[in-house]
């Protein structure tokens, strides 16, 4: 059954975090991935400030063939990479344990990668090869959802995932409680009514993504 895996890795410490350094204030989205191959991120979109020696830094770095301009709109430029991804220990743990990327998202000190791996070996397996490698890779999130379309939130919606969040740190299930839907809807500049809703929809999203999904699975694995 497949994994998934959210990790944070700081930037300094694997090549492609070094060829692509950012200013403050500026962050990088991967949107082309292909883990395996000798360009492995074609393409990634720039979005703040870029600095004037963005590119040449970039291009001056030795595993980088070119970097192009692509397109440009408001504060992103979209560029691609001509770039060989064999010295880079990382992406190289990520292709030999099989897993694939599926959202990369950079700045100055970080990246954050979300990786699918088909198995808890082959995650473990990765953890380990990066341990031996000296990556320093960490793992801030593990899951493993019968249904992969609902992603990391489970299927819930900003709006939802923000509203939960808010009610269970404010104290909003707390006995007495913490704060009101009035409280609630003050903040999120709605009515008492729409949070009401929107608390009971992400409750019951959250709980057939979660519960009732992992019962499902646990059922089809007996049978």
């Amino acid at each position: 059954m497949a994994v998934l895996a959210h990790l944070r890795i700081p930037a300094s410490t694997f090549e492609l975090g070094q060829i692509l350094d950012m200013t403050e204030g500026a962050t990088i989205k991967l949107e082309t991935l292909v883990p395996v191959g000798e360009k492995a991120v074609p393409f990634f979109s720039v979005h703040g400030t870029v600095a004037p020696a963005f590119e040449k830094n970039v291009r001056a770095h030795e595993s980088v063939t070119s970097i192009t301009e692509v397109s440009a709109h408001d504060d992103s430029i979209l560029y691609a990479l001509d770039w060989g991804v064999g010295a880079d220990t990382f992406f190289r743990t990520i292709a030999e344990t099989g897993a694939t990327i599926l959202s990369a998202t950079g700045g100055p000190d970080s990246w954050e990668f979300e990786l699918r791996f088909t198995t808890y070996e082959s995650l473990e397996m990765f953890r380990e090869h990066c341990s031996e490698r000296s990556v320093p890779v960490e793992v801030e999130r593990i899951y493993n959802p019968s249904r992969p379309e609902t992603g990391p939130f489970y299927g819930l919606t900003q709006p939802q995932r923000e509203a939960l969040l808010r009610a269970v740190e404010g104290g909003y299930y707390s006995i007495p409680r913490g704060l009101s839907t009035k409280d609630l809807a003050e903040e999120f500049d709605i009515s008492d009514q729409a949070v009401t809703e929107r608390l009971r929809r992400a409750i019951l999203t959250l709980v057939d993504n979660s519960l009732v999904a992992a019962m499902e699975a646990e059922s089809e694995i007996e049978e």
